[in-house]
């Protein structure tokens, strides 16, 4: 396994893993399966969320929520897959992040003969839609449609609460050194807009794009935000730069990584604690 993996996980999935596989996926499932390999931690979480892990035989590393997931045998990563260890849990198909893995390892485990499926979950809408795909392709679409409807549903309760808040200009850092942020069409950056927020990046053309930090200086932040995964000291870099607005009035907040890295329904709980973060920002204009 790649050293270091581990501990940038939560960046690569946010980051998608540049250069992997842009394919679309099929309309409509070609068959019910009862034995699934997932090849990536939030495809396996949405899996248990759609009510079916009980057809999951096999999980990548780093699959563990929920804690039933941490049982399974593990195949790999994004990076490499044990095609023995696969061989033995005879899966009739494996879930593919269609982000998050190369394009050559998909086309080494199609040339093995395995059936593969790929999930997107690049926006807030894609985890309502893996979501209801992969009730059908489990035979378990009913409890799917209703953790996707659930997960719509608290997404539009966050909009409404949010739909009167100030607007607050807001810098995400997926990435110390060196400097990545994300755009309009990720997730993160939906959150940020459901909370009232406007991410300072989200006109750029790449969905992880690398930035300067001239470039965060020049656009003048209210808000930053970062993951955990990016460390406790994720924004000092920054103090180099006290007339910056987020620096100057201490608007740095840390977010939960394992629940805003990956695509799946535990995203709401991020929104929230990001909703939190922007509403606290804004009473610091007032009473600062």
């Amino acid at each position: 396994m790649t050293p270091g993996v581990g501990h940038l996980l939560p960046v690569l999935l946010l980051l998608g893993l540049g250069g992997c596989t842009e394919k679309a996926e099929p309309e409509a499932p070609r068959a019910v399966y009862s034995r699934l390999v997932s090849l990536a931690p939030n495809l396996t979480e949405l899996v248990f969320a759609a009510g079916a892990g009980d057809a999951l035989v096999g999980v990548s590393a780093y699959s563990d929520y929920p804690p039933a997931a941490r049982d399974l045998p593990v195949v790999g990563d994004a990076f490499s897959v044990d095609q023995e260890q696969l061989a033995l849990l005879r899966p009739d198909a494996l879930l593919v992040w269609e982000s998050g893995i190369p394009e050559h390892v998909i086309d080494e485990l199609r040339q093995a003969g395995y059936q593969v499926e790929l999930i997107r979950t690049r926006s807030l809408q894609d985890v309502a839609i893996a979501l209801r795909r992969i009730g059908e392709l489990t035979g378990h679409a009913r409890d799917a449609d209703a953790a996707a409807d659930d997960f719509l549903d608290g997404l539009l309760a966050l909009k409404q609460k949010y739909a009167s808040a100030a607007a607050i200009s807001v810098f995400y850092q997926v990435y110390q050194r060196p400097l990545y942020t994300i755009n309009g069409e990720h997730y993160v950056s939906e959150l940020i807009q459901l909370c009232g927020g406007q991410n300072i990046f989200a006109d750029l053309n790449a969905l992880a794009p690398a930035i300067s930090v001239e470039a965060v200086i020049e656009r003048d932040p209210e808000v930053m935000l970062a993951s955990t995964d990016a460390g406790d000291d994720a924004f000092a870099d920054w103090r180099r730069w006290p007339s910056l607005s987020a620096v100057r009035t201490g608007n740095q907040f840390m977010m939960p990584a394992d629940s805003i890295g990956r695509g799946t329904p535990r995203l709401l709980a991020a929104g929230q604690t990001v909703c939190d973060a922007l509403q606290t920002a804004r009473e610091k204009r007032t009473t600062g």
